[in-house]
C-alpha cells in the first residue's frame, strides 16, 4: 500500500481530479474522505459526481447523513460526522456492497463499518488556494486506480 499526494491549486483542480478518478471507479467502491473543515471533502465528491455523470446539485448531506444520486452508477455521499459517539448502523453494508460508489466523508466516525478495501484521502489546506490530497489505496484494486490516476 503506497501512498500518492497530489496538490490542487485551485478549487476547480480538485474538482477534475476527483472526476478523473470517477473514471476508474466501479460498483461498491468506497471512497473515504478526511479533512478539517473546509478542505474541500465535498468539492471533491461534486467531482466524483460530474465523472459519473450527475447532474443535480450535490451539497453536504449532514442533516440527512446520506444523499443518493443517480448517474451512469449511483453515487451514495454520506457526511457522518452527526454519527459521532453513535453506534447507529443506517444500513452501511448494503451501501457499501450495493451498484453505486460511496463516498464518506468523516470515516473515522464508522470505522467499524468500513470495507477493508477502500480507498482513502486526506485532505489538508497548504494556503486558501492550494491542497494536499494524500491517497491511500486499501487492496489491489485501488492500488491498480491510484496507478491510472497518476499515469
Amino acid at each position: 500500500m503506497r501512498k500518492r499526494v497530489i496538490k490542487t491549486e485551485a478549487e476547480t483542480a480538485t474538482k477534475q481530479l476527483a472526476e478523473k478518478l470517477a473514471m476508474y471507479l466501479r460498483p461498491s467502491d468506497v471512497i473515504t474522505l478526511t479533512g478539517e473543515l473546509g478542505t474541500g471533502k465535498t468539492t471533491f465528491t461534486k467531482g466524483i459526481a460530474n465523472g459519473l455523470g450527475v447532474k443535480r446539485t450535490v451539497n453536504s448531506p449532514t442533516y440527512t447523513i446520506v444523499k443518493e444520486y443517480a448517474g451512469e452508477l449511483p453515487l451514495y455521499h454520506m457526511d457522518v460526522y452527526r454519527l459521532e459517539d453513535s453506534e447507529e448502523d443506517i444500513g452501511f453494508e448494503e451501501y457499501f456492497s450495493g451498484d453505486g460508489i460511496c463516498v464518506v466523508e468523516w470515516p473515522q466516525f464508522i470505522e467499524p463499518y468500513l470495507p477493508a478495501e477502500r480507498l482513502d484521502v486526506q485532505m489538508k489546506h497548504i494556503d486558501a488556494y492550494t491542497r494536499e490530497l494524500t491517497f491511500i489505496p486499501r487492496g489491489q484494486h485501488f492500488e491498480s486506480v491510484i496507478l491510472s490516476l497518476m499515469g
